[in-house]
């Protein structure tokens, strides 16, 4: 005889223990990613976009964004960041990613695999980003001066990004999966 159900317990779903992998994943590449020092501030290799690439081309964007969105929160508060004009910028950036993401995903997979995909989002990070930065940080016009070594950055880690994930989906689901656990 099985025990009656507690009506009061809450359903884990699958999807919510995948997402929790993915994203501590995401939140200890943030995390390590902040000690690596950079010339200019917000030029990083956003390392986490690789886990929320991968989980938006195996799971789709509503995973992704859950992802996305639990790291930009959980990375900022241990780094001690929480509500500073870094975690804005990052929220920002992250949201700007998800919004063109989302029919971006939609695209012909054969025009735009995970290398344009990478690119279209870490073009949109840096321009959220800059959008914030400019109506709220900098209200001058000189920020724009930034636009290129911004562009060029994105140019750069975000095609390397795309290639660590296209060769992340081309091995066996259970290899990549943070924790080495099965795919669902």
């Amino acid at each position: 005889m099985t025990a009656p159900a507690d009506p009061h317990r809450v359903r884990i779903e699958a999807s919510d223990y995948r997402v929790a992998r993915y994203a501590a994943a995401a939140i200890a590449l943030s995390v390590a990613e902040a000690a690596i020092p950079t010339p200019l501030p917000g030029v990083k290799p956003g390392l986490a976009n690789i886990v929320v690439l991968l989980v938006l081309l195996r799971h789709g964007w509503r995973e992704a964004a859950w992802v996305a969105l639990l790291r930009v929160f959980a990375a900022s508060l241990l780094l001690g960041q929480i509500f500073a004009p870094g975690f804005f910028l990052s929220l920002a950036g992250s949201l700007a990613s998800l919004a063109v993401l989302a029919p971006a995903a939609h695209l012909p997979r054969r025009l735009f695999g995970p290398v344009s995909l990478s690119l279209i989002a870490a073009f949109a990070h840096v321009g959220g980003q800059m959008l914030l930065a400019r109506v709220w940080l900098v209200p001058h016009d000189g920020l724009w001066a930034l636009w290129p070594v911004f562009s060029a950055t994105a140019t750069i880690f975000g095609a390397m990004n795309g290639l660590i994930v296209a060769r992340l989906l081309a091995e066996p689901a259970a290899a990549t999966l943070p924790g080495g656990g099965r795919a669902v």
